[in-house]
């Protein structure tokens, strides 16, 4: 796939696009829905699949005090992307100049004269040009005159629309379940494996801590099931995927611990995973952060989230 940052790095040979526009912050299902339909119709048109994103969000350049956290880094986007089978991305850096192009402008510089589309798919809530004031009715009359059709498709979800704002609020209640609904897969958080207090050590059961730059939007605090991804290893190696029992939180049984993401893996304690870079797949969470009185009562607490986790993984494999 081709991974463009700029319109000047759209090759001249590029041909016809089938193309969609969005943050897809997250791709989930309803991303994945229009995304396959682009892929499908730039087959049948012999096109290539595209997708316009940005970076940074929107808002983060226009209302900074409201842009949302994001669910996933844009190398995972990215990688995410890809793996939806397109043929390139075009991520425009978001500045105040694109955002003070009117629809036309827009479209013309990057839907007509770098992608030469022949088709554009979107959702029918789709808003674009300055002040969001291009709408799918704009976007048809633009088609008209350059030569483009435009698909806006329905919805997408279960029983209400899938979003990425629905998605956020879900994660940050600790509904990763739920999230992964929606998602398509596990939601995960990606960082390296660095020293911590050495406390699940010392407890007997040694933890990977992420660093504090771990990306991807961290779940409420709570102990969870899930799975930790040594990137360094092939899917085919059985260290690739291992289960795990996970915290967040700062751990309140004892005193100024910054808020943390580690992992223990189940029933391992001669892994050396400092430097790596590991992901942490969150499949359910098991309970809150508690406060425990004494060392022995957090032990055995541990040695019960740990039965639970596997229980958990075993039943969702």
């Amino acid at each position: 796939m081709l991974r463009l940052t700029d319109l000047s790095e759209v090759p001249a040979d590029l041909g016809p696009t089938v193309l969609t526009l969005g943050n897809f912050d997250g791709v989930h299902r309803g991303h994945a829905s229009v995304l396959a339909t682009v892929v499908e119709q730039a087959r049948a048109r012999g096109a290539r699949a595209v997708a316009v994103t940005f970076e940074p969000h929107p808002l983060a350049v226009l209302h900074p005090e409201s842009a949302p956290p994001m669910l996933t880094s844009t190398a995972d986007r990215l990688d995410l992307l890809e793996a939806a089978g397109l043929d390139a991305v075009l991520l425009m850096p978001f500045t105040r100049e694109l955002a003070a192009q009117t629809p036309e402008e827009f479209v013309k510089a990057v839907f007509v004269d770098a992608l030469q589309a022949t088709a554009v798919i979107v959702g029918k809530d789709t808003r674009f040009g300055v002040r969001n004031s291009g709408d799918i009715g704009t976007l048809r009359e633009l088609g008209t005159q350059y030569g483009f059709e435009v698909l806006a498709l329905e919805d997408v979800g279960t029983d209400h629309r899938w979003s990425s704002t629905e998605l956020r609020a879900l994660i940050g209640d600790g509904d990763v379940a739920g999230a992964s609904a929606i998602l398509g897969r596990p939601h995960h958080v990606s960082g390296t494996v660095v020293r911590g207090l050495q406390r699940g050590r010392e407890l007997g059961y040694p933890t990977a801590n992420l660093s504090q730059d771990a990306s991807g939007l961290v779940p409420a605090d709570g102990v969870y099931a899930g799975w930790l991804i040594r990137h360094a290893l092939p899917e085919s190696d059985p260290e690739h995927r291992m289960p795990a029992a996970i915290s967040v939180g700062t751990n309140p049984t004892f005193e100024n611990v910054a808020r943390t993401v580690e992992a223990y893996v189940l029933d391992r304690d001669d892994l050396d995973l400092y430097g790596e870079r590991v992901s942490v797949q969150f499949v359910r969470r098991l309970r809150g952060n508690d406060r425990f009185e004494s060392i022995e009562a957090l032990v055995a607490q541990i040695g019960r989230d740990v039965d639970t986790a596997r229980a958990v993984l075993t039943s969702t494999t």
